[in-house]
């Protein structure tokens, strides 16, 4: 929801939009039941995850692709890449492809785990290379040639249970994989809270910290 609403408020009008490692297509499926204009593109390094995606969004274009060696140049209005670039050696190289694949004007918009002190087994498990701090993101998009038009955290509200439940998985009092084996009342409870926090962002309100950041980057 995030996702969507960052695209729909920042975004201007865009006819090709590409996803970088779509995953199995559950964030491009919320894109093409929103953007229903749009020619959809989408990437994917494991191969193994574009058939789901295929069936999840038949009209897109997909390829298995190496974020490191998209040779794409000028071709799209808007790129997604969410939660990917964490996982790459080179992200510089990564969004330098992005830049030069992006026409004139066009959007990236990124999201990233953030926090370097969150760092925990999930991360490892997940293969992440990093977690970002805002000022490091930020200044690699800066030196590609981007022009930040926003950054927030989200995950916000939630971040001091996050930071204990990560705290007990480095301690090793918490098995990792427990943080997803939670009871359904208390999933409800932080959507809940996740609502409130969409519902802060929408009125403007930016987050100084979170589990997870979201900016949106100009090719001006």
């Amino acid at each position: 929801k995030i996702i969507i609403w960052s695209i729909k408020k920042y975004g201007t009008a865009f006819k090709d939009f590409l996803e970088i490692g779509c995953g199995t297509g559950y964030v491009l499926n919320e894109i093409d039941k929103n953007f229903l204009n749009t020619n959809l593109h989408a990437a994917e390094f494991l191969s193994e995850g574009l058939s789901f995606a295929q069936q999840r969004v038949s009209r897109a274009k997909f390829r298995a692709l190496d974020a490191t060696k998209l040779s794409d140049e000028n071709v799209y209005d808007a790129i997604g890449s969410f939660d990917v670039i964490e996982h790459i050696e080179d992200d510089k190289l990564a969004l330098k492809n992005m830049f030069h694949a992006l026409k004139q004007d066009g959007f990236l918009f990124l999201t990233v785990p953030q926090h370097k002190w969150l760092w925990s087994d999930i991360d490892e498990s997940s293969m992440h290379v990093r977690r970002y701090s805002r000022a490091e993101l930020i200044a690699k998009l800066k030196n590609t040639g981007f022009k930040i038009t926003v950054s927030t955290s989200f995950i916000s509200i939630l971040l001091p249970i996050m930071w204990i439940s990560r705290k007990a998985v480095k301690n090793k009092s918490v098995n990792s994989k427990n943080e997803f084996n939670i009871p359904r009342w208390l999933n409800f409870l932080f959507e809940l809270v996740m609502h409130i926090e969409i519902f802060l962002l929408k009125l403007g309100v930016r987050f100084p910290f979170g589990g997870s950041l979201l900016v949106v980057a100009h090719k001006s």
